[in-house]
This record gives C-alpha cells, structure tokens and sequence, in this order.
C-alpha cells in the first residue's frame, strides 16, 4: 500500500471499524483468560527442548522452522520462528535464551538484540505460509501485554496487518513527527504513537524506544507494542503504536493476509 508523505487521510469507515475494534476489544478480554489446561512456560519448553537440540545435533529446527544461535553458539543472541498453532500467515518469533517479555531487563538496553529487527527480517518465511509475495505494508509485529498473553516467553507475534487498521492509521500520518510520540485514535482506543524511517529496524529498538516513554518506564509489561511497515513517497518507514488498557496488538493481525 503506497501513500503519500502526507496528504489528505484516506477515508476511514469509522463506523464499521469502531464495530470492528469492539469485537477485538471482546477477543481480547478472552485471550487474557488462559487456558487452565495450558502451561505458560510451553513455548520456552518446545525451543529450549526440542527445537534447539535438534539444530544442535543435527541442523533440523523441527518443531520450528528456524533455529538461529548466537555468534559463539550460545542460546545468548539466539532466536527461533516457529509457526503459530492458529495456523494461517502467522509465525511467533522466540528468543533461545529465557526471556518472559519485552520488560525483561536488559532488552531497552543499548546493544540489547534486537529481536523486532530479526523478525522483521522474516518476511521470506511469512510469504511461503502466505502463498504470495508480500510488500513491506503488509507485514506487523505484535507483542502483548502481560495480561493478554498465554506464554511467559517473550515471542513476538509476524503476520499482516489487518486492513481496517492500516488504512485507519494511514489516514492519520499527518498528525506524526519522526522522533516523537503521539496520540492517536485507533477506533474507540487511544495508542501513543510514532513514526521511523528506514527500511529496516537495525539500530533502531521498539522496546528501547517504548522505555523511553515516560509513562510506560519501567510499566512495559503493561503496554503491548506494534510494528508495521509504511511507504511515502519512495521512502520506507515503520509506525509504532503502544498501548495501555487496549487490545493485544495480536489482534490487530490478519493471518489470512486479505489483499487491501
């Protein structure tokens, strides 16, 4: 999806997105309700356990879909993709080493890995799940908030963003400045909101710069975090949108990869 840097907002059937945001809002109340039956360490178990090893003795992911260690091979600066069990365009992002969320200390850190700019760099993979290529408008990262997560593993959530957001937000790029966060409207929610440019998240940390919000330091784990790719006039950038007291930002995802 092209834009431009900026002109007039795109129309964006508030009403029907506004419904939208309300089901989301609804989804949302049920995910941060567990599964009794599930335990919230299994995500660190399937890498740490199966996935891991298997690279390890013989260079096979399985269950996941890549294993990437660290440069001395350590589980330190390693991450696996693994697909999400919903099934769908929708891989999770998970790092070797154990990791409960983005308020894990240390991850705002400078030199911290930077586990959004290597899944971001997934897209490939996405797009075999997709079955079709897919521009970098189309690709999301989502964390959750504490509360609205399953797994105590921090994992970072790779699939489309859903269309109703993208063309919600895109309308709105006028009211951003790079460098700054902003509030904007999201249907019936409010995210703080800010604008990068480059084509890749290398050197450039979203949990370093959602840290530096003044009300979300040292709160991460109650904010959850979104990434997606923009283009304006020729030139690639990202929004970042956080959150408090809203949906996971999972929910903001489409796996099905609808064309806008």
């Amino acid at each position: 999806m092209r834009v431009q840097w900026p002109t007039a907002s795109v129309p964006r059937m508030r009403c029907s997105l506004m419904l939208g945001m309300f089901a989301l809002a609804l989804r949302g109340a049920l995910a941060a309700t567990p599964d009794p039956g599930e335990s919230r360490d299994r995500l660190r178990q399937i890498v740490q356990g199966q996935c891991v090893p298997n690279w390890r003795s013989a260079r096979l992911p399985a269950p996941c879909a890549s294993v990437t260690l660290g440069q001395d091979g350590s589980l330190a600066g390693g991450f696996a993709v693994l697909h999400d069990r919903k099934g769908g365009a929708h891989l999770l992002l998970i790092p070797t080493r154990t990791l409960a969320g983005i308020e894990s200390p240390g991850l705002a850190a400078g030199g911290a890995v930077n586990y959004f700019a290597a899944a971001w760099r997934a897209r490939p993979q996405l797009e075999q799940l997709a079955g079709r290529r897919l521009a970098r408008t189309d690709l999301a990262l989502a964390v959750n908030q504490r509360e609205a997560r399953s797994q105590d593993q921090l994992h970072i959530h790779i699939s489309c963003l859903d269309g109703a957001v993208r063309r919600e937000v895109v309308g709105q790029l006028a009211r951003l400045r790079p460098g700054a966060w902003s509030w904007l409207p999201v249907g019936s929610f409010r995210y703080r909101a800010r604008l990068l440019r480059g084509a890749q998240l290398d050197g450039v940390n979203p949990v370093a710069l959602l840290e530096r919000l003044p009300e979300a330091r040292g709160r991460l784990e109650r904010y959850t975090l979104l990434v997606f790719g923009i283009e304006r006039d020729g030139v690639p950038g990202f929004v970042l949108l956080a959150g408090e007291s809203v949906p996971g930002a999972e929910l903001l995802l489409d796996p099905a990869c609808a064309r806008p």
